[in-house]
């Protein structure tokens, strides 16, 4: 119920955010305003119905998740002493980083090089970092956001850079499952804004598949990883070439 109630008090909230009132709801759903007024009060709604208030604040149900998790007030952002201390210990950053996949502390420890008691002091060391809240039985409930943000620069980005984004690129992009594009040329601010907007589209999707695929067997799912990004850029051997190498470029 308290899950419910969380959903429906978010909804409220972007209902009074974009000025839409019960009256335009009731004609949303084809009911009486009154109707409408009871599914807020008593939390009752389908989720065809959220579903339906959901367009009407033409918003995908991944965007009311969001916002819902923003109101449970899970961590949107670590601090710099967590990413620094995650970042430290390589084994650390793994238990954290399959426990957010949703896989089991007993599956993480069969699948890699970590010994039960060792997992355990990870486990209770998230814990205390507010990463996530050790339950009995070694199970945990996540206390960050699936999509937090990492902090401009800071000890998960620089290792992102040095390390991950190196070794990732570093493959032809011509196996199963797998694809690359690269799409370059001039575009108006409108046309990079709106790149920008389906960017994080695709991102709030992938995390949908994700949580969806989570419902299977772990030998039925496997590791991928997905990169997007657009910056105003030229390959530096092009830049080089220009008459007026201090022209505004965006």
């Amino acid at each position: 119920m308290a899950q419910a109630k969380l959903i429906v008090e978010t909804l409220k909230k972007e209902l009074r955010k974009q000025g839409i009132h019960y009256k335009q709801v009731a004609q949303k759903l084809e009911l009486s305003e009154a109707s409408v007024k009871r599914l807020f009060a008593d939390c009752s709604f389908t989720l065809e119905r959220i579903s339906q208030v959901c367009e009407l604040l033409n918003f995908e149900i991944a965007d009311l998740v969001h916002e819902m998790e923003k109101k449970a007030q899970l961590t949107q952002q670590l601090t710099l002493e967590q990413e620094t201390e995650l970042t430290s210990d390589i084994k650390l950053l793994l238990m954290a980083h399959f426990l957010m996949n949703k896989l089991s502390f007993e599956q993480i420890i069969r699948i890699y090089d970590i010994s039960e008691t060792e997992g355990i002091r990870m486990l209770a060391k998230l814990d205390r970092m507010k990463l996530i809240e050790l339950l009995p039985g070694n199970r945990v409930k996540l206390i960050i956001a699936k999509d937090f943000s990492l902090i401009p620069g800071g000890p998960i980005q620089r290792f992102y850079e040095k390390i991950v984004q190196q070794e990732f690129f570093d493959a032809s992009f011509d196996g199963k499952g797998e694809f690359r594009i690269f799409v370059s040329g001039f575009f108006s601010r409108t046309a990079n804004a709106e790149i920008i907007r389906k960017i994080k589209q695709l991102a709030r999707d992938a995390h949908q598949l994700r949580e969806d695929s989570n419902e299977l067997p772990l030998e039925e799912r496997f590791g991928c990883s997905l990169i997007m990004a657009i910056r105003p850029w030229e390959v530096k051997v092009f830049d080089e070439l220009r008459r007026v190498p201090n022209e505004k470029k965006f």
